[in-house]
């Protein structure tokens, strides 16, 4: 397998992006192969004697962090983000992972890869510690701060699969982020996904969950749309920086909030792996984001979900 990385993007790329392959190189699978693309003097000048393993692809523009995504997309083929969309659409890299310019990238999965036959629209999820251990997945994040119920239910359908797979959860069970755990409650939009999941036989569906039971574990797939997932979501990254300064931070349950420890969050719903990761991503959340591709490129998981959607 062979992975592509935009080594220009990210707030601490290229010095972070090569430390975390350095990282990677020390634990990967031999068969793993990365396409590095970027500044080639740059790439050479840090790997005199370039390692079997990789390759560099050059790049001649970087796309910076506030451009404005589809016109940076378009005004710089050159870079190493379009580069990497190219590479994944023709098959020459089986996967790319970039911490560059977050709506760029989501831009280039929209015009570069197809969505799975069926899926309605791609989402983004992120994992959630679970107090007694391990993690769930919340999604949608961000990329559906409006959706439909047919959203939701296609959602918890690729989050199952998701925590199936790179979870290592056997039978996830998905619950429907609401205002009460009774059926009916909710807005217009929680009470129409509800009776979708509820009738849905390709998920474990348990029902409402409340905000207080989002850390809690009582389900391993928690749906909502964007909106309301974004907010957990940066409001489980502020937990993390306030037990930082409060000097909590070293405890288990604590440190799983930092987001190094799994690295990114692939985009889920289209037909080729898409990873994408935090601005401040550093080497160790670097080494994680390629570890995350490997992992699903090895479980098929992507396969997985093409042939859920057949079946659907």
């Amino acid at each position: 397998m062979t992975i592509g990385i935009d080594m220009m993007g990210g707030d601490y790329a290229p010095e972070a992006t090569l430390q975390g392959v350095d990282l990677f190189l020390q634990v990967s699978p031999p068969d793993v192969r990365l396409k590095l693309i970027g500044d080639a003097a740059m790439l050479q000048a840090h790997y005199p004697e370039l390692p079997r393993r990789l390759s560099i692809v050059p790049s001649t523009q970087v796309i910076d962090m506030h451009e404005p995504p589809t016109r940076a997309l378009r005004e710089k083929p050159d870079s190493s983000m379009s580069i990497g969309f190219r590479l994944l659409a023709k098959g020459e890299i089986d996967a790319f992972i970039s911490a560059g310019n977050t709506g760029a990238m989501m831009v280039g999965v929209f015009y570069s890869i197809k969505a799975i036959e069926g899926v309605l629209r791609p989402t983004i999820s992120t994992v959630i510690p679970k107090a007694h251990g391990g993690y769930g997945l919340l999604l949608d994040v961000g990329l559906q701060a409006d959706c439909k119920p047919e959203n939701l239910l296609q959602n918890a359908i690729l989050g199952s699969i998701y925590a199936q797979n790179i979870l290592e959860i056997e039978q996830p069970r998905v619950g429907l982020i609401n205002i009460g755990e009774e059926e009916g409650k909710g807005n217009l939009l929680a009470q129409a996904a509800y009776q979708l999941l509820k009738d849905c036989n390709l998920i474990n569906f348990i029902g409402n969950i409340e905000g207080r039971e989002v850390l809690t574990g009582k389900a391993d797939v928690m749906v909502c749309d964007g909106f309301t997932g974004n907010i957990i979501l940066k409001l489980g990254e502020s937990i993390f920086d306030i037990a930082k300064a409060r000097h909590l931070h070293e405890d288990d349950y604590f440190q799983r909030f930092n987001f190094e420890t799994y690295g990114g969050t692939p985009i889920l719903g289209v037909d080729k792996p898409v990873i994408v990761g935090h601005g401040i991503s550093t080497a160790r959340a670097f080494k994680n984001m390629i570890l995350l591709g490997v992992k699903m490129l090895e479980t098929r998981l992507l396969e997985k979900m093409k042939e859920k959607f057949v079946t659907e």
